[in-house]
């Protein structure tokens, strides 16, 4: 399972059932799951942990030093859970000390080829990142989120559940959960609509994806201020929890909203 040319560290730990490919390199203080299975040519540097049944590709760099002129060679982490997907020339970064020293990835995600996860991003789960996008350092992206090819997302914004950056599209701040951002000048984007197709094609009922439109149309469409627009959300439906995932987002909201 093992090939004979592959370089382990003697301080890595290796589950059952890894498989490693050809030429890769397993570095210091790295821990792989068991069932995972690793390509030829893949290098992957500590502290990293990665959970069981995941897919790492050829030409895969997991776990380097970040890329931030302020890292001075303190100890940080990758922590990746299970059954992720990483294909060919993906490179995800540990943390950095002045930003929480962790960078993390949930389970069951998608980096397909040439995906960048920058230093202190912290992934959910179910994402998908189409080829070629990236995430600037310290980005949290929420479960089901979906990144279309060399989309972006600048540091220090949110994306939120279900939430859905159309192709060549940067995310210049917090995009709202269900929402579709498509390109709308050369650098940002703006709020289309709610990300219907992924609705349906996650089980939301008809009820509930009415009441997202309505929510859509009083937060990007009415011209309301965000104080404003907020109080209609939560006098829309206050046992909503679509809407109250929409108002818990907002309120946490620290950079500002793509609106």
């Amino acid at each position: 399972m093992i090939h004979p040319t592959a370089v382990i560290d003697p301080s890595a730990s290796i589950g059952t059932g890894v498989s490693i490919g050809a030429y890769s390199i397993i570095g210091a203080e790295v821990e792989i799951g068991d069932g995972t299975e690793i390509g030829p040519h893949v290098v992957i540097t500590g502290p990293t942990r990665i959970g069981r049944d995941n897919r790492i590709f050829q030409f895969a760099s997991i776990g380097a030093e970040p890329q931030d002129i302020k890292f001075a060679g303190e100890r940080t982490e990758l922590i990746i859970g299970d059954r992720n997907l990483f294909r060919e020339n993906v490179t995800v970064n540990r943390g950095t000390g002045f930003g929480g020293g962790i960078t993390r990835i949930g389970n069951d995600n998608w980096f397909l080829a040439y995906v960048h996860i920058a230093h202190d991003c912290q992934v959910g789960n179910h994402t998908i990142f189409s080829s070629y996008s990236g995430l600037a350092g310290h980005v949290r992206v929420d479960d089901w989120a979906i990144f279309s090819s060399y989309a972006g997302a600048h540091q220090f914004s949110r994306i939120g559940t279900h939430a859905f950056i159309g192709m060549s599209c940067l995310a210049h701040a917090d995009v709202a959960p269900y929402m579709i951002l498509s390109k709308d000048t050369e650098q940002h984007g703006r709020i289309r609509s709610i990300n219907l197709t992924g609705l349906k094609r996650h089980g939301f009922s008809s009820e509930r994806i009415a009441l997202l439109k309505r929510a859509y149309r009083i937060l990007f469409r009415s011209g309301l201020s965000l104080e404003e627009a907020r109080a209609q959300l939560d006098a829309l439906d206050a046992e909503s929890q679509d809407i109250r995932e929409l108002l818990d987002f907002i309120a946490g909201s620290e950079r500002s909203l793509v609106r």
